[in-house]
């Protein structure tokens, strides 16, 4: 429930509870007042008659009160008012014979008599009934009013804090501070601290991981280089020759990694920079097979290719960058023959990678598209989790989106129409 809600309610119990203690208060209070100058007036009564000794004209003809000397035998020495009979000389509030509605009666002795006097309390009770009337009707207005005032106030205090969260929400450097210099302003000025902070380490670490991905590339192409050339002397043995192989194919994997960091770092950014164009389908996905086709046949595996006669509007470096990661994946984690597809889908075109393995386990398929997320058996068999992370951060800044459905993996980009990511890129 939100917080404005919650302060309503408060607010509305809170002055529900005031209410309900103030009705009770002024009802006991008036109930007594109203006792009080009953039982003055009885009093007053019971006196005039005790020195007159007669009833009449002290209860007059009222119907509402009454007044009666009794003799020691209780008979009615004589009466005034509208009882009938004789009431017992005993005081208190009672239903008393002719008289409407419960009646206060109050008992003095007169010498050998006994005054008995008394009154209708049906006046009291009217009184006290309006009120509870009063405050039935009038409380819950009164609630309604407060309600709506505790809406209003919570959401004005609150205001500060949305103003935060939807400056915070459109991605602006620093929150808005309230004018009053009270709680609010200073969680502002926290958050501030905070958020200063973080895209400081953050810009920081995103200049050490380009740095690094920069300085990598040369000493990892040479390095290439120099076992390549080994390689072809052919001077080693076969052992040694399949050990330099191998290390050719990490110098390779290696340099993926580095480029994956510099994609990530710019992407960090927000803005991967890209240049589009159109792309045939078909040399795009037959090159990605011919360049993993040795390393396919070493596993006993094969790549097709489909769906070669449609066009990708897209960066060709990026495309190739994140197809070669998925195909990647589907060597290092996957199983069977590789299949590379395209199609024309919803307006755009669906580059699609499918193996025959499992696919992604339920544990990490909605994370699989995460930085550094990796399942159990691609931490036996070897990768970063940046894979499928630069497949998305590539597909997004096409203005396209990543999907995943077991073991297939597919791409969506754009026919045509702006992008989001398209930015000048000063590669070497």
């Amino acid at each position: 429930m939100p917080i404005r809600i919650r302060l309503t309610i408060a607010f509305a119990a809170a002055t529900a509870l005031v209410l309900a203690a103030a009705a009770a208060f002024v009802y006991v209070q008036l109930r007594a007042d109203l006792d009080e100058s009953v039982d003055a007036t009885l009093a007053t009564r019971a006196a005039a008659v005790a020195r007159s000794g007669a009833a009449a004209g002290v209860a007059g003809d009222s119907e509402d009160s009454f007044a009666q000397v009794l003799a020691r035998d209780g008979r009615i020495a004589d009466a005034a008012g509208g009882a009938r009979g004789p009431v017992e000389p005993r005081a208190g509030e009672r239903p008393v014979p002719g008289v409407d509605g419960t009646a206060r009666v109050l008992v003095r002795p007169a010498g050998a008599n006994v005054v008995v006097v008394g009154q209708s309390l049906e006046d009291r009770d009217e009184v006290l009934a309006g009120l509870v009337t009063a405050f039935a009707v009038g409380g819950p207005l009164a609630i309604l009013l407060a309600s709506l005032l505790g809406y209003g106030l919570a959401g004005a205090g609150l205001r500060p804090v949305e103003a935060m969260r939807a400056r915070a929400a459109a991605g602006d450097e620093r929150l808005p501070l309230p004018p009053a210099r009270d709680e609010i302003r200073r969680l502002g000025e926290t958050l501030n601290e905070m958020l200063a902070r973080l895209r400081r380490s953050f810009e920081r670490e995103r200049r050490f991981v380009a740095d690094a991905s920069h300085e990598l590339r040369t000493p990892l192409a040479v390095l290439k280089t120099e076992l390549e050339a080994a390689l072809r002397t052919g001077d080693a043995g076969p052992e040694t020759q399949a050990a330099i192989s191998s290390a050719i194919e990490e110098c390779d994997h290696l340099a993926q990694l580095a480029d994956d960091l510099l994609v990530i770092a710019r992407s960090g950014e927000g803005q991967l920079p890209v240049r589009p164009e159109p792309l045939a389908a078909g040399p795009l996905l037959e090159g990605m097979r011919d360049r993993f086709a040795d390393r396919a046949a070493r596993d006993g595996r094969a790549i097709h290719v489909q769906g070669t006669g449609v066009t990708v509007r897209g960066d060709p470096l990026r495309v190739r960058q994140a197809l070669g990661n998925l195909v990647d994946n589907a060597l290092r984690h996957g199983a069977g023959d590789i299949v590379l597809s395209a199609e024309r889908d919803d307006g755009g075109v669906t580059l699609e990678v499918s193996d025959g393995g499992p696919g992604f386990g339920p544990d990490i398929a909605a994370e699989a598209f995460e930085r550094f997320t990796r399942g159990d058996q691609a931490r036996t068999r070897g990768g970063t989790g940046l894979g499928l992370a630069i497949v998305r951060a590539i597909a997004e800044a096409h203005g396209g989106r990543a999907t995943l459905a077991g073991s297939t993996v597919r791409v969506w980009m754009p026919s045509q129409g702006p992008l989001s990511g398209a930015v000048e890129d000063h590669r070497p």
